[in-house]
């Protein structure tokens, strides 16, 4: 049996055209969509029928090192949508040794990262959204 490969640093994030880097430890992507597919209704005889869901927003969630440049640039994003309602921009996830694609055509920074200062370097966790969040979601090469 083939040994699969994954490497967190072959895992590209792009908004806006930026490339985010820096990522902090642990989790450093969460994508998930708002709301399930098909939702069921089962009537009091036992019957059920599932309703379709048309609803593709959904949310990224990045963990990002406070010393990460990309802080910059998703304050950037914010300040932009705040002042002038320009900061929607595109998204763009993929696993360069995989297959699993993110897209949004329009994605936005709910708000700033919280910002906690330590001892130690702490993370700022960034959480976009977009109203349309297209995915694929894949497995790896096999080395």
């Amino acid at each position: 049996m083939a040994v699969q490969q994954y490497d967190p640093k072959n895992v590209s994030v792009i908004v806006g055209g930026k490339i985010l880097s820096g990522f902090g430890d642990g989790t450093l992507i969460l994508v998930e969509r708002n709301e399930q597919m098909w939702n069921l209704k089962v009537g009091v005889d036992g019957e059920g029928t599932r309703a379709k869901s048309n609803n593709k927003s959904g949310k990224v969630t990045v963990t990002l090192m406070q010393s990460s440049a990309s802080n910059d640039d998703l304050s950037a994003f914010t300040i932009s949508d705040e002042q002038s309602n320009t900061g929607a921009v595109p998204l763009l996830i993929r696993d360069n040794l995989g297959t699993t694609l993110v897209t949004a055509l329009t994605a936005w920074v709910q708000k700033f990262a919280n910002v906690e200062d330590a001892k130690e370097v702490s993370v700022r966790t960034w959480v976009l959204e977009s109203d349309e969040l297209n995915m694929f979601v894949g497995g790896n090469q096999t080395a």
